[in-house]
């Protein structure tokens, strides 16, 4: 039962942190994400209703998806992670989802290391680095606090 616990809670604490980051982040990075001069033009644009719609479509799905594939991850280290304190347990989630989902991630992305290797120099700018951090510490931050308190639900 723990285990299922565990994926179930997993799964909440990254959807709540995804939409909550994303959100927040979307509000002072349009320029990223909207209209034609957008700087990731390669994605879909969010201003536009037929590409929006094919991202709230299967937008949710897609996080529960990843969701239980990172927790189902996880399980054989269940036990060991439920005996970390708070504080060592927020630092291990904020940090594995940091450095694992993003950083060091082996797809590449403006705002990773791989990005940072095989991206267009046109791609790679400071001002949007730095706003993809951002987003990305708001949801490692939120995300660790949840799955850390949620935890106590499990031991």
């Amino acid at each position: 039962m723990a285990y299922i616990l565990f994926i179930l809670l997993f799964t909440l604490a990254h959807a709540i942190a995804y939409i909550a980051a994303g959100a927040i982040a979307l509000k002072f990075s349009k320029d990223i994400y909207e209209e034609k001069s957008r700087h990731c033009d390669f994605m879909r644009d969010m201003s536009n209703k037929e590409e929006s719609g094919h991202v709230e479509k299967y937008f949710l799905p897609a996080q529960i998806l990843r969701g239980l594939l990172m927790a189902i991850v996880l399980l054989p280290l269940l036990h060991a992670i439920l005996e970390l304190p708070f504080a060592v347990s927020f630092l291990f989630f904020a940090g594995l989802m940091f450095i694992y989902t993003h950083l060091a991630a082996a797809s590449p992305f403006m705002d990773n290391i791989e990005g940072l290797v095989y991206f267009k120099k046109r791609y790679v700018k400071k001002k949007f680095f730095f706003k993809f951090q951002m987003e990305m510490v708001m949801y490692i931050i939120l995300f660790g606090l949840l799955i850390t308190a949620f935890l106590t639900f499990i031991s």
